[in-house]
């Protein structure tokens, strides 16, 4: 009997889904898994492509890391067309900028070093730095994880920035929403104690399929009531927050941590 016996936890994740799913039950959690996203497959993804090809063929100034598994992915797709070491080089020949230290290990990892790193693990820092610089005539490849951030690549254009926005695992709805609309029903009947969201697409499109379930006042009045809304990180929240729903967010944005979270905030003694 783990300190979650008993307590109902949902979960939205695709990725990585299993290894969030598997610790939570070592804790005794009934988990309901329905995915609200479906990632493009990378490497089948033309406009990844197209961006790429347009890094390889012309110098870069700025790079910027969002994400430390975007990049990978990034790196891994432009292996798969061939592209890879012309990638990296191309990358190594600019500043790159990098939000915390999983974007900061990926650069790492594939042997390059990043000009600044943003401690607070936010875009706000890590875009404002990026303004600082300097991106006047500036060729700036942006690597963005799943959703486009138009809130800070605006004021890059905006400041004169030549922009190339690379977007690895873009997302659109399942193929079957039903269980995702169970899982909307469930927080509305008070079967859930808790919500757990691990990226910011899940979250975004969770309250979207709630409106077009037509349930979306009333998943809003459960998520502002007894359902505990738990969220990876700040980015991951804030969909969620823009929408009135306060969330818990763990000090340190790792699932081991969001785990813990749970557990402290829901555990029985």
């Amino acid at each position: 009997m783990g300190e979650l016996s008993g307590i109902a936890i949902g979960v939205t994740a695709e990725r990585r889904a299993g290894e969030f799913i598997a610790a939570l039950e070592r804790h005794g959690a009934d988990v309901r898994h329905a995915p609200t996203i479906t990632i493009v497959p990378l490497d089948s993804d033309p406009e990844l492509k197209d961006a790429t090809l347009e890094l390889v063929t012309s110098p870069v100034d700025l790079t910027v890391v969002t994400t430390g598994a975007g990049f990978r992915g990034w790196l891994d797709a432009a292996e798969g067309w061939g592209l890879r070491d012309r990638l990296v080089t191309a990358l190594g020949d600019s500043r790159i900028y990098a939000r915390g230290p999983k974007a900061v290990g990926a650069v790492r990892g594939a042997g390059l070093r990043e000009t600044f790193s943003a401690a607070s693990e936010s875009n706000a820092e890590l875009f404002a730095a990026v303004t600082s610089a300097g991106v006047r005539g500036q060729r700036t490849a942006v690597q963005l994880h799943g959703t486009s951030l138009p809130e800070y690549t605006a004021p890059l254009v905006e400041a004169g920035a030549w922009l190339v926005q690379v977007q690895p695992y873009r997302w659109h709805s399942p193929p079957d929403v039903t269980p995702v609309y169970d899982l909307i029903d469930a927080a509305v009947a008070g079967e859930l104690d808790a919500l757990a969201f691990t990226s910011a697409p899940a979250a975004t499109n969770f309250l979207a399929l709630a409106g077009a379930s037509g349930r979306y006042p009333q998943l809003l009045d459960a998520l502002r009531g007894r359902v505990v809304v738990a969220c990876v990180g700040p980015v991951t929240a804030a969909p969620l927050e823009a929408a009135g729903v306060p969330t818990l967010q763990p000090e340190r944005q790792r699932l081991g941590a969001l785990v813990k979270l749970l557990a402290t905030r829901l555990g029985k003694a």
